[in-house]
């Protein structure tokens, strides 16, 4: 059984941990609305606002989500607890609304700088 990720920081292609997407099925560009917000080398998504933010949409298998929720820390106890949780959310994929999964930020926007692009691949560092 598989399911559908978006993905809007450092795994989006060309960014820094891309290659965590290995055998992920790219199902195409999609937005959802929201506001982004750069922590440090990556991104955070709070999933209020209507700033566009940009990422992609992949389908993948439980071995890979589950290997994603521990980079992303979801459901461990060390010093990343309590900063993402996974969701399902709608995002708009080539016009469609679509359901998938989403690792929003949990920790606020107050103390970080927003990206107001909406897209992390416009302020991150290369190879970030």
């Amino acid at each position: 059984m598989s399911d559908l990720l978006f993905v809007y920081g450092a795994l989006r292609k060309g960014a820094s941990n891309d290659w965590r997407m290995k055998g992920a099925r790219w199902l195409g560009a999609a937005e959802v609305p929201g506001i982004l917000v750069k922590i440090d080398w990556y991104p955070g998504l709070v999933l209020e606002g209507v700033t566009p933010v940009k990422g992609e949409v992949y389908e993948i298998g439980p071995e890979l989500l589950k290997e994603l929720d521990e980079f992303e820390g979801v459901g461990l106890e060390d010093d990343r607890n309590g900063e993402y949780h996974r969701i399902r959310a709608e995002v708009n994929l080539a016009g469609d609304l679509t359901t998938v999964w989403i690792y929003e930020w949990l920790k606020g926007t107050a103390d970080y700088e927003v990206v107001e692009s909406g897209d992390w691949l416009s302020v991150a560092e290369p190879g970030l």
